[in-house]
């Protein structure tokens, strides 16, 4: 079984900053990927931010140069620093994983956090 555990969400004004983690847990053998996704009210999950293989970042092009996504693999965690926030930032925040777990002779599979939410006010 694994988990996915997403931690520092919460409210800030615009201009502001927030760092989420999400760590990974459970019968876990390679994490070929982990990134972070939102669903603000009324719209699409959409992809904000993911780290392929440790080494290949995609950003959207809304948070790029204001969005850092980390990843430390001895910890199975990965982060993302947000720096000036904005209003339009405002939705909740799911952490995804690509992982190998049980044996490596089957694929990779999508696992999800339970969402963090993470408000900005103007």
């Amino acid at each position: 079984q694994v988990q996915l555990v997403e931690s520092g969400g919460g409210l800030v004004q615009s201009g502001g900053s927030l760092r989420l983690s999400c760590a990974a847990s459970g019968s876990i053998l390679s994490i070929n990927a982990m990134g972070w996704y939102r669903q603000a009210p009324g719209k699409e999950r959409e992809l904000v931010a993911r780290l392929i293989s440790g080494r290949s970042t995609n950003y959207a092009d809304s948070v790029k140069g204001r969005f850092t996504i980390s990843r430390d693999n001895a910890k199975n965690t990965v982060y993302l620093q947000m720096n000036s926030l904005k209003p339009e930032d405002t939705a909740v925040y799911y952490c995804n994983a690509a992982i190998v777990s049980g044996s490596y002779l089957r694929p990779s599979r999508d696992y999800w956090g339970q969402g963090t939410q993470v408000t900005v006010s103007s």
